[in-house]
């Protein structure tokens, strides 16, 4: 294994590289990045980088062609797979299309005496993108190219005929940072800013999957999100993904695109995954079977190089010090024995394996016998000849865009097999036997195991280092760190083993009308109110329940003894789970009805560990983990300790009939009233936080209160019928207005809340907002109207993670619509009082730090030119104030 890194390749004053690829017949490599003042692509000769005696020779020339038409930085270089074009995306919106021309050599313009000697034209120029274009990828057969931008869609041109589009994908709501192709011709993925990786169907270009679980809680802190198919077409690798609060590239399987896997030992987030486009084979040890796996590569913004070989448990190699910035691509050579990758520090390094340590490569007939065991069928000759690396085309309408072919096969043929052979293994069955290079730091057999409480594994391998000395050709490299895995490990956390029996019943619509304060209040409780629990305690709660009549309701409440919780499956047995039985008209004594609470210890105690009787009929119901919360027809509410019954409070008194029962885990209490009242206590310092404020100045006629809740802020939240959302500010003694879906505001903007989960407490109120047409054809200030509204809201609701999504957002659109005095206000807020326009001295804001914020935000501002010079005036006054 050998490391070469010539200083030779660079753009001028080693500005930033964004991406390399290998020509696809080799000899050749392209860059895209900054040049002088826009963007460049570069052609070099690959011969003087992996030999030494062509690097010397004067007569071999190391650059072939420069090209510097965009008008903004390149963002992606991608060679068709025969080789023909070259296209090439960036910043200007523009992706283009080069092709080589018979011309001669020439010397470059300005270029200070270099000569390209190579003629590269622009042929094509496609310009439907409203972003920046920020990946490239030709399909299988070339016929296609996929182009994703920061206007959140991929087009797929007909490469045939550009600049004709075939089709346009929209689903994603935020920026496409990545595309690539499914090897056998069947899918194509994406993924985005929005948190989310996406499978589209080439058939009819519909979408097969959408995973986000293993996203949420990435930032946007990559300028790629390069994802990559495995040559088999049975795996699909992600870019950044969290697994356990650390980063991982996810993996997803073709069969049931299950992903519960995943690449794990980088600091940083995951830019880049590129996977060999061979297969490859090794001898098992005293056999005479062979295994057969794939090889993929990994880029960080940890300036590190992660190679795995999917028969192992643990990488090949990590190559931690050969880069000073975020990797941001990634290359193999047709081969596969050639790996490049480029830096944001300009520069480009280039790592030699021999076939002893990564295998040798399948041939094209042990490919196609492995292609006809997945999927049921073979390589035709003729269609080796047109496509390079042995591509298999399954979808019909790929296959009649080539009038070359002479055959298809019938549709049965085509049928995919699902199955994978028993010989193609993934890394957690198959033990490594791979003969790595001495001066390659690996682990040894010795492995620190821990079992985690949600009862994953975490094995950490302890490091042997080789006493060797480093030569110019071999470099020692250390691991990531020893505290990180480096196994595939499940990224989905094990679902609880306290078993919870739920159970909501709504209360039902009063249908007086409510045009007079003396008349009742409609109101439909849905019985979804959230409620934030501790660490290791599970609740059950009937938040609101009608009691009509003798009816008997069962009220259960389980939650963990106060010792610290264990970390195995004997959680279970300590469960202590309570049962609150509500029953009316229990009692007839001289005509008048008792109504009873009883409270039971399941599952030892057969018998009430406390009971009391209530005068009238129980008509709402809420429990936690200390009181007991009754409120009677007779207007009283009622206040019990759930351990031992005894009364917390005197009764207290309602003006009217409760309709909407909230109480939250620290005993703040919100009652609503059949007139439209609105009370909240602190139960536990007996305390009144709000008091008889009236919800009715909020409705109309023909709406209903959905329901009413207590935030995780502590603030009243009201629901209607009409969508809108409103919190009552203790502080102001005002309402506030969260969410108001006929709002034109909202529904220009409708469509970009669809990119937070919809559990975040904002997004759950303004999940049924109406979306209206495309984003892009709306004019710049209402967007960022929206926007705006968004992280008030947020403020108010006390979200943390939707306040940082929403900022980000105007951050984003900020920098691609302006205005800058807008985007400097944000900016002069994070760096602190001596740049505010408020008052205000906290470093802090929802408890995320500001100047962490604050250079979450340079960081997208340096990707962007036309803002550099803004970007370097308050990155030095961010670096000064930090050396104060």
């Amino acid at each position: 294994m050998h490391f070469l890194k010539p200083d030779w390749v660079n753009h001028d004053d080693n500005k930033p590289i964004f991406s390399v690829d290998i020509h696809p017949r080799g000899g050749k490599f392209a860059t895209g990045g900054q040049g002088g003042e826009g963007g460049r692509v570069v052609i070099w000769n690959l011969a003087p980088v992996l030999d030494e005696e062509a690097e010397l020779n004067k007569n071999v020339p190391k650059m072939l062609c420069q090209m510097d038409n965009h008008l903004g930085c390149v963002n992606i270089v991608r060679w068709s797979n025969e080789g023909h074009l070259l296209a090439s995306g960036g910043d200007d919106k523009l992706v283009m299309i080069w092709k080589l021309t018979g011309e001669g050599s020439s010397t470059i313009f300005g270029g200070s005496g270099k000569v390209n000697h190579e003629t590269w034209r622009c042929s094509a120029t496609l310009n439907s993108h409203n972003g920046d274009v920020l990946d490239l990828a030709w399909a299988p057969h070339d016929g296609w190219l996929a182009s994703g931008s920061v206007d959140n869609t991929v087009i797929i041109w007909n490469a045939n005929k550009f600049p004709e589009k075939v089709t346009v994908l929209k689903g994603h709501m935020g920026l496409v940072k990545g595309v690539t192709w499914d090897p056998i011709g069947k899918y194509i993925a994406s993924q985005s800013d929005d948190r989310s990786l996406r499978v589209w169907r080439t058939a009819d270009w519909a979408q097969q999957e959408v995973i986000t679980d293993c996203f949420v809680d990435c930032s946007a802190t990559t300028h790629v999100l390069r994802l990559s198919w495995s040559p088999d077409g049975q795996y699909l690798v992600s870019a950044h993904a969290m697994n356990g609060g650390g980063s991982t590239a996810q993996i997803i399987e073709r069969d049931g695109w299950k992903h519960d896997k995943d690449f794990v030992g980088h600091r940083k987030a995951v830019t880049c995954v590129r996977f060999n486009s061979n297969i490859f084979k090794k001898v098992i040890s005293g056999s005479p079977k062979f295994q057969q796996y794939c090889c993929c590569a990994i880029g960080s913004r940890d300036c590190s190089l992660s190679v795995w070989l999917t028969n192992l448990k643990r990488p090949l190699v990590v190559i931690k010090d050969l880069f000073e910035d975020s990797i941001l691509d990634l290359s193999w050579s047709s081969d596969g024995m050639n790996l490049l990758a480029c830096s944001w520090d300009g520069t480009v390094a280039c790592i030699s394996f021999s076939p002893d340590e990564i295998g040798k490569p399948l041939t094209t007939d042990e490919k196609n016998i492995l292609y006809e065991k997945i999927y049921g069928k073979t390589l035709q000759k003729n269609w080796n000849q047109c496509f390079t690396g042995s591509q298999i085309i399954e979808n019909p309408e790929m296959l009649q865009t080539l009038d070359s072919m002479a055959q298809i096969q019938s549709q049965e043929d085509k049928k995919e097999v699902t199955t994978a052979p028993k010989s193609l293994v993934i890394p957690e069955v198959i033990k490594s036997d791979v003969s790595l290079s001495p001066n390659v730091l690996v682990p040894t057999n010795k492995q620190i195991e821990t079992v985690l409480p949600s009862g994953k594994r975490r094995i950490t391998p302890m490091l042997l280092t080789p006493a060797l000395t480093p030569t110019k050709d071999s470099l020692q490299l250390p691991f990531l760190n020893e505290e990180t895995t480096t196994s595939l490990s499940k990224s989905s956390p094990s679902k609880s083993k306290i078993v919870i029996e739920t159970r909501k019943e709504v209360i039902k619509d009063v249908t007086v009308p409510s045009q007079a304060l003396s008349e009742p209040l409609r109101v439909r409780n849905t019985g979804d109110a959230p409620i934030v629990h501790p660490p290791g305690v599970q609740v059950t709660q009937l938040m609101c329940t009608d009691v009509p009549g003798d009816k008997a309701v069962v009220h259960f409440i389980d939650m963990l003894p106060p010792q610290k919780m264990p970390s195995d499956a004997s959680v279970a047995k300590k469960t202590m789970t309570y049962k609150v039985q509500v029953t009316n008209s229990c009692q007839v004594v001289s005509k008048n009805k008792f109504s009873k609470i009883e409270v039971f210890k399941l599952p030892e105690e057969i018998h009430p560990v406390w009971e009391t009787y209530l005068g009238s009929s129980i008509r709402c119901l809420a429990s936690n983990l200390h009181v007991v919360i009754a409120c009677c027809e007779d207007l009283s509410m009622n206040c019990f300790n759930i351990k031992s019954g005894a009364r917390t409070l005197p009764s207290l008194h309602i003006e009217d009939l409760v309709v909407s029962l909230s109480l939250t885990e620290n005993s703040n209490c919100l009652v609503l009233t059949r007139t439209g009242l609105l009370y909240m206590w602190d139960l536990q310092k007996a305390k009144a936080l709000v008091n008889r404020v009236s919800v009715r100045s909020l409705i109309s006629n023909n709406v209903t209160v959905n329901g009413c809740r207590i935030t995780s802020s502590g603030q009243p939240l009201v629901t209607l019928s009409d969508g809108k959302a409103f919190s009552y500010s203790c502080d102001l003694q005002t309402w506030v207005l969260l969410s108001n879906p006929v709002d034109a505001i909202s529904k220009a903007g409708g469509s970009m809340s669809r990119s937070v989960s919809n559990i975040l407490p904002l997004a759950s109120l303004q999940k049924a907002m109406p979306v209206q047409g495309n984003n892009d054809s709306l004019p710049s200030g209402i967007i960022l109207s929206f926007l705006e509204n968004q992280i008030a809201a947020s403020t108010v609701l006390q979200s943390a993670s939707e306040f940082k999504h929403w900022l980000i957002t105007t951050v984003n659109h900020l920098l691609d619509k302006g205005p800058e005095c807008r985007l400097r206000f944000i900016l002069d807020d994070l760096m602190g009082p001596t740049h505010s326009f408020s008052n205000k001295k906290e470093g802090v804001i929802l408890g995320i730090s500001k100047h962490s914020l604050l250079n979450e935000i340079l960081g997208i501002i340096k990707t962007k030119l036309p803002w550099q010079r803004l970007y370097n005036e308050y990155k030095e006054q961010f670096e000064l104030l930090n050396s104060l």
